[in-house]
């Protein structure tokens, strides 16, 4: 009987040794498959996503440069050099929102035919040249006892701009002998202080 049981012990050992075995042996197969796997998707998402990773921080870097930007409460002034009389206008503005966050390579680009006089993020200021005259030559004369405001034209013919109500009756003998010649003026802010003072 001692035998007998030896025997079927001893079987029994054997398998369980067997299915012991075959077990750890599926499961470092499967524990190499999933490894496999885990490294097969994390090569597919890397390729999935590089391209998009890359952009994003290109954008991060070029977020964080030190570059100067334009803000949104930027400025912007308009010079034009005006060969024929020597003259400068000068236009501001509130920075279009286009060029908001744009560097000075970007208005460059945008704004080609002018120069970048200064850029800053609150305040550019372009400059550029144009033929021929900038149009505010004016002359204050008096006609028929008001002081009438006249554009001079490029071609020194003089053209009617505006009639005043001031009444040269009023002003000093100094100042009705000098809006009988006609007092010439140039830019709309020279001619603007020449009425105040007569006002």
């Amino acid at each position: 009987m001692k035998k007998t049981s030896i025997v079927i012990a001893s079987i029994i050992i054997v398998i369980v040794a067997i299915i012991t075995a075959i077990i750890i042996y599926n499961l470092n197969n499967k524990g190499e498959a999933n490894i496999n796997i885990v490294k097969v998707a994390d090569e597919e998402i890397l390729d999935d996503c590089t391209d998009e990773y890359e952009e994003i921080q290109k954008d991060f870097l070029q977020a964080n440069s030190n570059e100067e930007k334009i803000s949104p409460n930027c400025f912007m002034t308009l010079k034009v050099i005006y060969k024929k009389c020597g003259h400068q206008t000068s236009k501001y503005i509130k920075v279009p929102e286009e060029l908001v966050n744009k560097t000075k390579d970007d208005l460059q680009e945008k704004y080609s035919d002018w120069n970048i006089q200064s850029f800053s993020d609150t305040e550019v200021v372009l400059t550029k040249e144009e033929d021929g005259e900038c149009g505010e030559h004016y002359l204050v004369q008096d006609k028929e006892g008001n002081a009438v405001i006249y554009q001079i034209l490029e071609d020194g013919t003089k053209k009617e701009y505006e009639k005043t109500d001031i009444s040269t009756e009023y002003l000093s003998d100094s100042d009705k002998r000098q809006l009988e010649e006609g007092i010439k003026v140039n830019g709309l802010q020279e001619l603007n202080q020449l009425i105040e003072d007569f006002e």
